[in-house]
C-alpha cells in the first residue's frame, strides 16, 4: 500500500499529549506524520503540504473541527478525513460524516484501531474505480447527466461537487440497474473480494449521493434501499420497481 514515500498523514489536535502519541506511533508504522494544534491554520498549512489524510478532532478552540471540514468540503477538497471527538452525543459524529468526514473515532481509543482505519480509509482512496456502463462515456437520468471521461455529474447544465469515491459508488450503481446489492457486494465490486475494506462507509456515501440525486434524501427517488437486502438503482424508466424498495 505504501509507496517508496510514505504516507503523509497531518493530525489537527489541540491535545499536545495526543499529537505527540500520535506522531510517535504512526511514524513507527511508516508513516510521514505532520502536527497542527488548531484548525485555525489548516487552510494555510495545506497550502504548504498535501498529506495524503487529515486526523482531524471535533472539539478545538477558535476553529473547531466541524467548521474546519466544512471549509475544506466547501473548497471541492475530498482529501480523507477520519473526525476525533470525545463527545457521546451521536448527533455530532452524524453531522461530521455528513458533512464529508471518511470515518470517526471516539476518545479514548487505541493508536492500532486508529491505523486500522487510516488503512481502511486510504484503500478505498486509491482503489480503482468501476467501469464506466457499456463503455460509454456519459449516461443520463432525469436531470442528471454522468460524464465518465471527465468524472463529472451534471444536474440540468449545472455542475455538482462529487468525491471520487461518490463518482465510483455512483458508477457502479448505473452498472447495475434495478439489481439489488448488498453493502458486502457494493464492496467487492468496488474494491475487490480480499480488499480488507470495511462496507460501513457505504450507507454513509449512499446517502451523500442522494442528497446529490434528491431533493429530500429522506424519500429517495432513483436509489432505493430494499429492507434486509441492500440497495438498487432505479432508472426513469422503472417506475414500476418502485414498490420492490422502500
Amino acid at each position: 500500500m505504501r509507496s517508496n514515500q510514505p504516507t503523509q498523514i497531518l493530525v489537527v489536535d489541540d491535545d499536545p499529549d495526543l499529537r505527540d502519541l500520535l506522531r510517535e506511533y504512526l511514524t513507527q508504522q511508516g508513516f510521514a506524520v505532520s502536527v497542527l494544534h488548531d484548525g485555525d491554520g489548516l487552510q494555510a498549512r495545506l497550502e504548504r503540504e498535501r498529506p495524503a489524510l487529515i486526523v482531524l478532532d471535533l472539539m478545538m478552540p477558535k476553529v473547531d473541527g466541524l467548521t474546519a471540514l466544512r471549509k475544506l468540503r466547501a473548497r471541492n477538497d475530498d482529501i480523507p478525513v477520519i473526525l476525533l471527538t470525545a463527545r457521546s452525543d451521536e448527533i455530532d459524529r452524524i453531522v461530521g460524516l455528513e458533512i464529508g468526514a471518511d470515518d470517526y473515532l471516539g476518545k479514548p481509543f487505541s493508536p492500532r484501531e486508529l491505523l486500522a482505519r487510516i488503512n481502511a480509509v486510504l484503500r478505498r482512496k486509491l482503489a480503482r474505480p468501476a467501469a464506466a456502463p457499456e463503455d460509454r462515456d456519459s449516461v443520463s437520468f432525469g436531470p442528471f447527466k454522468v460524464d465518465f471521461r471527465q468524472r463529472t455529474l451534471v444536474r440540468s447544465g449545472q455542475t455538482l461537487p462529487i468525491s471520487d469515491t461518490e463518482f465510483a459508488l455512483l458508477k457502479l450503481l448505473l452498472m447495475h440497474p434495478l439489481e439489488v446489492l448488498s453493502r458486502e457486494r457494493i464492496v467487492e465490486l468496488m474494491y475487490g473480494a480480499a480488499s480488507g475494506v470495511s462496507d460501513r462507509g457505504i450507507d454513509v456515501q449512499i446517502w451523500r449521493l442522494r442528497r446529490l440525486l434528491d431533493e429530500d434524501a429522506q424519500r429517495p427517488r432513483y436509489i432505493q434501499t430494499v429492507r434486509g437486502r441492500g440497495y438498487t438503482f432505479v432508472p426513469d424508466e422503472a417506475d414500476h420497481a418502485d414498490q420492490a424498495a422502500s
